[in-house]
């Protein structure tokens, strides 16, 4: 990186701390994944996943020291991943993985550019944006070439610019009439639902499965439960179109129970993954003109929002939850002086 004499700013602080903690999470995740996938194809696209992280994590501990600023505990190959524990996840799964997190990055490193100022941070997170849409980019053609890309239903195309004539096209509940067609945007939005919500159901599980820890193995498998019904709401939503809800092809995992990741991870990529998904409904309801549609996702999101904070809640239990940097107590400083 471009030396620099400037401080960096407590957005700055954030962003490359919380980049730290997610790449020295997917590290791990990645290393087992290379350990035991059998695709040639798939383990080039995991090992370049693999490489990004790595790199990542590099880049930052030298950031943080340059800067004198304490290095996040994070995650590391010692203390959270047994790669030896046996095989847990399909190729197929895997590939869903690193697709879905490449998207999950891309909007991860926009907002953290988008927040920074000094040069060399804006250059830092400019490039994890491109690598991050190359990875998407090369996954999505091997995804295609193995006829394991979802894509999006077709529809017509328009004819020709219309308006919206009425207030009625806003509404989702009517006594007396039948709900509007969904538009393409809807649709959209909750095809892209249904695919998250489905990769978050199998990773909880896998988690459940391995844990040793009855309250979190409970955890989890509430967290498949809320995606389950958050699948079948979207899906009625499509279905009630006559738009067929995507079928996932073999995501599967295996019957392996030996623990593969420490608990601790598990929960960080599980709030990982409430916090995207919280951001992709809010993003939907925004996109979303028919008002069932909007309420259902600000009733979802609230759902997660709990979830996520009774999580939390396990994690400061067992002192896993790590705290960002944050500005001192001023009042509590005062009044130890005195």
């Amino acid at each position: 990186m471009t030396e620099h004499n400037t401080k960096l700013t407590s957005a700055e602080i954030a962003c490359t701390w919380t980049g730290y903690m997610n790449d020295s999470m997917s590290k791990c995740v990645l290393g087992y994944f290379l350990k035991h996938i059998e695709d040639k194809e798939i383990k080039s696209i995991v090992q370049m996943a693999y490489d990004f992280s790595a790199i990542h994590v590099e880049k930052l501990r030298a950031l943080f020291q340059k800067e004198k600023i304490p290095l996040p505990i994070g995650f590391t190959d010692e203390h959270d991943v047994n790669r030896d524990a046996g095989r847990l996840y399909t190729d197929t799964f895997i590939l869903t993985y690193v697709n879905h997190m490449a998207k999950v990055g891309m909007l991860a490193f926009s907002g953290f550019l988008s927040m920074s100022a000094r040069k060399d941070i804006r250059l830092y997170f400019k490039e994890g944006l491109q690598e991050a849409s190359n990875l998407y980019d090369d996954s999505s053609d091997v995804a295609l070439s193995k006829g394991l890309f979802i894509r999006a239903p077709y529809i017509a195309y328009p004819t020709e610019p219309d308006t919206v004539d009425s207030k009625n096209y806003f509404s989702g509940f009517s006594l007396f009439s039948k709900e509007r067609p969904l538009n393409a945007m809807e649709i959209s939005y909750l095809y892209m639902n249904i695919q998250t919500n489905i990769i978050g159901s199998k990773l909880a599980l896998s988690f459940a499965q391995t844990s040793q820890r009855e309250k979190i193995q409970n955890w989890m498998l509430r967290g498949t439960e809320i995606s389950e019904k958050h699948v079948q709401i979207f899906a009625q939503a499509l279905l009630g179109n006559h738009i067929q809800p995507p079928v996932p092809h073999d995501i599967a995992i295996s019957d392996l129970t030996t623990p593969v990741f420490s608990d601790r991870l598990a929960m960080f990529q599980m709030a990982l993954l409430s916090a995207a998904g919280t951001g992709n409904y809010a993003t939907a309801a925004a996109a979303s003109q028919r008002s069932d549609l909007v309420v259902n996702y600000e009733r979802l999101s609230l759902e997660i929002g709990q979830y996520a904070k009774d999580g939390a809640d396990i994690m400061i239990h067992h002192k896993w939850l790590e705290q960002p940097p944050g500005t001192k107590d001023k009042e509590h400083l005062a009044k130890k002086k005195e």
